[in-house]
């Protein structure tokens, strides 16, 4: 049943470096109503509609050096909590996490904020989420920005398959994040230490570059965390950052993140139609050089001109990792800003 919206106007501000920028107002925390639930979402500034989609394991805070530099630069800047975080609907339901749920509340939310439709940018699997909605609804989707993780359309294999042939002899981790329960049990334990160790693991001035182990896959009766690197925070990330993101995924838990992994076979089930579909909308690929989804999709990057024809182009940031927008905010800032100038963009 869809929700009423609310709207609040918190007294603090997003953490570190956010401060409003002259001719934009601060942040505003909103609840929108949407066949699913409810969407919370972060507002700022005004102008053509920027919707903003974090991946695993985020919240809205991971463009907290985004909102400010959109709102100056004169666009209506939205940061979303997806379904199963923050303030956002956890259904509990596993298949209420497949990827055309996602896509459907983030087009209600387009429209409940009086729009026809907006640029999406995602990170991670907001990557995934934003290049999917710009196929099954191009309608609200005028252009599309894919950060840290390029379109792969959808192909021929089973996602299952292709995970358990990736593993080995040990177990690629979206496969140990497939049983409801499991990988729970290790994160919440400690919140905040699992997450320190894998925004460290991923971020390019703490992750280990010895390549002897990576923290994607786990040996059996192993856990994840056994292979995240032990040492200081990630120069991005504050230790009271990651208060915010630890405080969260401890009220909300993370069974709502980890059901979006355990969807991947029913997402393919139902992107049939799609099987193989480019993204036509203008696009931008931005990406840390020192993130491992890069390498892995190596084979996606090289296939852009067939999967991304209006693609304007693609970035690469020198000693940046996963955390691309967190690690680099000045420089993504100027790409994104500087790709949305030039383009006739509805509201404009």
């Amino acid at each position: 049943m869809s929700q009423p919206e609310t709207t609040s106007q918190p007294g603090a501000t997003p953490q570190s470096g956010t401060t409003p920028q002259a001719g934009s107002a601060g942040p505003r925390h909103r609840l929108v109503g949407v066949p699913g639930g409810r969407i919370h979402l972060v507002e700022q500034g005004s102008g053509p509609l920027v919707m903003l989609v974090h991946g695993f394991p985020e919240t809205w805070h991971s463009w907290r050096h985004q909102l400010p530099a959109l709102a100056a630069a004169g666009y209506r800047a939205i940061a979303v909590d997806v379904r199963g975080y923050g303030r956002s609907s956890k259904p509990q339901d596993v298949s209420a996490y497949r990827m055309l749920e996602l896509v459907e509340d983030l087009a209600a939310v387009v429209r409940a904020l009086g729009e026809e439709s907006a640029v999406f940018v995602g990170h991670d699997w907001g990557a995934t989420i934003a290049a999917n909605t710009a196929l099954v609804r191009p309608d609200v989707c005028a252009v599309v920005a894919l950060l840290g993780v390029p379109y792969s359309p959808r192909g021929g294999v089973r996602p299952s398959e292709v995970f358990a042939r990736i593993g080995g002899d040990e177990e690629f981790y979206v496969q140990y994040f497939q049983e409801p329960g499991r990988a729970e049990a290790e994160i919440e334990a400690d919140v905040r230490g699992w997450l320190a160790g894998f925004y460290a693991g991923l971020s390019a001035d703490t992750m280990d570059t010895s390549g002897e182990h990576s923290l994607f896959f786990v040996p059996h009766g192993a856990r994840m965390a056994d292979r995240f690197p032990r040492g200081p925070l990630p120069s991005w990330l504050s230790e009271a950052e990651l208060d915010v993101c630890a405080g969260e995924f401890e009220r909300t838990g993370f069974t709502g993140a980890l059901h979006r992994y355990r969807n991947a076979d029913r997402d393919w089930e139902d992107l049939a139609p799609w099987d193989g579909a480019p993204v036509t909308q203008p696009s931008l690929f931005l990406a840390g050089a020192q993130d491992a989804s890069v390498a892995w999709l190596a084979d996606a990057v090289e296939a852009f001109p067939q999967t991304l024809p209006n693609l304007a182009a693609s970035h690469l940031i020198e000693g940046c990792g996963h955390w691309v927008q967190q690690e680099r905010p000045h420089e993504v800032n100027a790409i994104l800003t500087d790709w949305l100038k030039g383009l006739d963009l509805p509201g404009s």
